[in-house]
């Protein structure tokens, strides 16, 4: 059987989220492979292997059981930002040469940072939000952006795969202390201009048959936005299948799946968009989207009348050729 490593945990502020989104694939694994954890911090990487905790070696991929050295096959990276859904992991098994099921290091990299993605899709005539990029605090004087941007806007961490650090400015005096809670998170900001529409997501997937994309997901969050609150603590209402037309829905797939050819993405994404006069802009694209029980895209798995672990068989079975 492959011995399977699922790589979570990380550095970021979405370490418990990124805990639980592993041991939900882990406990609806495939049959016929080896699964186990492997868990990130910056201190130390554990291999969690037949309920044994266990010191794991980064440098050759490897770990001690029962005075046998266990070597992984290949593996699935899923940790929310820093140093997995930022391409820093995928690009350190490439150079150790093992196989791993994500999008590489180059697409992680690419559509992590919310600001490059987006001027990438503008590229290819893909609505997005208007934008500045802060690579300081001081990049900008602070009228400028109230008048290139209009309020509201958003703030967030261009370089942070988590949802902290994102603040919905409604005021000028409320700009600055936005900015400093986003470089608090990240090293640049993205300031976008607001949205205004029904915010909808969907998740996409290579298999056999070719790139298909999930039943998309409304969002229709009791708080100003789709925070950490409203993502994970229940403070919003995620209704799958969504509350569009058909031929909105449809629309809204195929740009999914232009998007997930575009930036060479590989496995399970979901791409997040505002449904403007039913236009689609896009708003991000998550590489390494939740996946523990409440997440999204484990609901769009169960509207379609899939299982997880047929899910994962799926996308294994067409990656790891």
């Amino acid at each position: 059987m492959k011995r399977i490593a699922i790589f979570c945990g990380g550095y970021s502020s979405e370490f418990e989220i990124s805990i639980k989104s592993a041991n939900t694939i882990l406990a609806n694994f495939p049959e016929g492979y080896d699964p186990f954890l492997v868990e990130i911090t910056k201190e130390s990487w554990t291999a969690i292997y037949r309920n044994e905790r266990l010191d794991f070696n980064p440098w050759n991929l490897s770990f001690e059981f029962q005075n046998q050295e266990i070597a992984i096959d290949s593996a699935i990276i899923y940790i929310h930002g820093n140093p997995g859904e930022n391409g820093k992991l995928q690009a350190y098994l490439e150079l150790k040469d093992v196989p791993f099921i994500n999008s590489g290091a180059l697409a992680s990299e690419l559509s992590f940072d919310k600001w490059y993605c987006n001027q990438f899709l503008r590229g290819f005539d893909i609505p997005v939000a208007k934008s500045l990029l802060l690579t300081s605090i001081d990049a900008f004087e602070n009228q400028y952006i109230l008048e290139t941007l209009g309020l509201p806007c958003f703030v967030k961490p261009s370089d942070s795969g988590s949802s902290y650090g994102i603040s919905k400015v409604k005021t000028a005096e409320e700009l600055q202390p936005a900015l400093e809670k986003a470089f608090a998170e990240g090293e640049t900001v993205v300031i976008e201009s607001f949205l205004n529409g029904t915010e909808v997501t969907c998740g996409v997937y290579r298999t056999k048959n070719g790139i298909h994309a999930l039943p998309l997901t409304e969002i229709a969050t009791e708080n100003d936005f789709f925070d950490y609150e409203a993502k994970y603590l229940g403070a919003s209402q995620e209704i799958t299948p969504a509350r569009v037309s058909e031929s909105i829905s449809k629309n809204v797939q195929e740009i999914s799946k232009k998007i997930y050819q575009l930036l060479r993405l590989r496995s399970i994404a979901r791409i997040d968009f505002m449904l403007v006069n039913d236009v689609p802009h896009v708003i991000e694209v998550n590489t390494t989207p939740g996946f523990s029980p409440a997440s999204l895209v484990p609901q769009m798995i169960a509207c379609e009348g899939n299982t997880i672990q047929n899910f994962w068989k799926e996308i294994l079975e067409i990656e790891l050729k």
